[in-house]
């Protein structure tokens, strides 16, 4: 595989972005073109399972990680790939602390770069007003970014070569960042032509130019003006003369010559050198793509630390690239609500040849909590890291739909049953039998007797499709219609002595428990009398 097929996605560093990368990176695709949508994002709650994924150490690879919960892969082979490459770093012990070693070091120096790239310098005197804003002409942070990314390439050829095909091709990025044409103006001299900057490489001799040097003091410039003052005082004997007459009022003449110095030489340098390079790097693909391995690597280390972390068993799940979707899952817990809490319920769940399931139960029985780990554990494996489970065998979806009640608009003249309706339009049409669907209640603001016939209608549409249909519902009876026609599995959310279990068990739930909900928040019969005679 070559170095160049990845990364998947396009550059963190946007060559026209004013801010170094930043949470959020990415946004998911509109409703069709991509695995997740906003609306799936935002029901499944991404946002939190980043957070509970992050361990980072690098601004990078932070976007990175974001950018693939954002934009889930849909192929197969670039999803097994980043498994391969974590079982890799697992086996692979010198491996694994050559690349943590390098981690370190990016993270202590990566701030270096980002401030080359984006900040303000003010010169010799200024008063900054945000972060990157840096008094100075931008020596310091000239030698510490290019440091930065000469090191990583530096870092990166020293280690040994992977055999993982993920793992290689980042290596072999930072690796190659050495044989471009940014690093050769990063390693220097840099020259500065009437229109261009050139590279020791591309400058010829007869090509009429200034070098660049990152620092105030110019040997040659100075000792050319010193050479000038000494050939004037040879040549002209009286000012021999004048000047030990003078010299104590030499010094006035001289301190504002040093004063126009230092302003003079500093503008240039950052005006016409580290400004302009730093443009170069932004558009450098080599640059761009050097960060995106990096965050690559990072990104795997933080689905280690994440299974390190967890507390409970997580696998590398079994991916399969079937035309249709499947999804079997044991001891599979929330990758969010179950990190550190040893208390937390296990499930089992298999969707192989049966296509479609009805969850009913008790209000706070955790039907909707399971539902979303379904989709989280989809979402993770679908970003190559570990699921929270015992074992799990999931097929590529090529889309995961997770759809919620929607609260309806004035504007949207159709209600709440219409608004959902449209949503669920929406998902139906570009559905497959590779999607995963997740729908929590169906025809919500309309009769029972339509809410049963629409809802019937639905999901044998979606059964047709082929795609793997999930339903969280209160209506018994539509469970009991399928039941007795021997479709779809039955579960229902486990209670005891009116507590819930958190274990989902087969069968059909006919009661909602709302009156110990009610009696829980206060708004219960005898809490209404009680208000209405206060």
């Amino acid at each position: 595989m070559k170095p160049d097929a990845y990364p998947f996605y396009p550059p963190l560093l946007q060559q026209d972005s004013k801010n170094p990368p930043a949470i959020p990176s990415a946004a998911p695709f509109e409703a069709g073109t991509g695995v997740i949508d906003e609306a799936t994002f935002r029901s499944i709650e991404v946002d939190k399972l980043f957070l509970a994924l992050d361990h980072t150490r690098t601004r990078t690879g932070q976007a990175v990680l974001y950018r693939s919960l954002a934009r889930p892969l849909a192929d197969y082979g670039k999803i097994v790939a980043k498994q391969e490459a974590l079982a890799e770093l697992e086996a692979d012990r010198v491996l694994r602390e050559g690349l943590e070693k390098l981690l370190s070091n990016a993270c202590k120096h990566e701030g270096d770069f980002y401030d080359l790239l984006y900040a303000s310098f003010l010169g010799a005197i200024g008063s900054p007003a945000h972060p990157l804003e840096i008094v100075g002409f931008g020596y310091e942070s000239y030698l510490a970014g290019t440091r930065f990314m000469l090191g990583l390439s530096a870092e990166a050829a020293a280690l040994p070569t992977p055999k993982s095909h993920y793992l290689l091709a980042l290596l072999d990025t930072l690796r190659g960042f050495s044989l471009s044409h940014a690093h050769a103006l990063m390693q220097g001299p840099v020259y500065r032509s009437e229109k261009e900057i050139l590279s020791k490489a591309e400058k010829r001799w007869y090509t009429p130019a200034v070098k660049f040097r990152p620092s105030l003091f110019k040997p040659g410039l100075l000792a050319t003006g010193v050479l000038l003052v000494f050939l004037a005082l040879q040549f002209m004997p009286l000012l021999l003369e004048m000047t030990a007459s003078i010299a104590p009022v030499l010094w006035l003449f001289l301190l504002p010559l040093g004063l126009v110095y230092i302003p003079i030489v500093g503008s240039f340098d950052r005006d016409a050198c580290i400004y302009p390079l730093r443009e170069i790097f932004k558009r450098a693909p080599e640059v761009q793509a050097t960060l995106d391995a990096l965050g690559g690597i990072d990104e795997l280390f933080s689905f280690i630390r994440y299974k390190e972390a967890f507390g409970h068993p997580c696998v590398l799940a079994e991916m399969t690239d079937l035309p249709k979707h499947l999804l079997v899952l044991q001891g599979v817990r929330n990758p969010v609500l179950a990190k550190g809490n040893p208390n937390y319920v296990e499930n089992d769940l298999s969707l192989d040849e049966e296509r479609l399931a009805l969850i009913t139960g008790p209000n706070s029985g955790g039907k909707t909590a399971f539902c979303k780990t379904l989709a989280q554990t989809q979402l993770l494996a679908q970003i190559g890291c570990y699921v929270p489970a015992l074992t799990a065998k999931l097929a590529v979806a090529d889309h995961i739909f997770y759809q919620t009640p929607e609260i309806s608009h004035l504007a949207d003249g159709e209600g709440r049953f219409g608004t959902e309706l449209k949503r669920t339009k929406a998902v139906f049409i570009v559905s497959t039998a590779r999607s995963l669907v997740i729908m929590d209640e169906l025809s919500e603001g309309t009769t029972h007797e339509e809410k049963i016939e629409i809802s019937t209608d639905i999901l044998n549409g979606f059964r047709q499709k082929g795609a793997t249909t999930l339903l969280i519902t209160h209506n018994h009876e539509l469970v009991a219609h399928f039941q007795q026609r021997n479709i779809g599995l039955a579960k229902q959310v486990q209670f005891k002595d009116e507590l819930p279990t958190y274990r989902l068990i087969a069968g059909i739930s006919k009661i909602s428990h709302a009156g110990r909900v009610a009696k829980k928040i206060g708004f219960a019969r005898e809490d209404i009398e009680r208000m209405l005679k206060s």
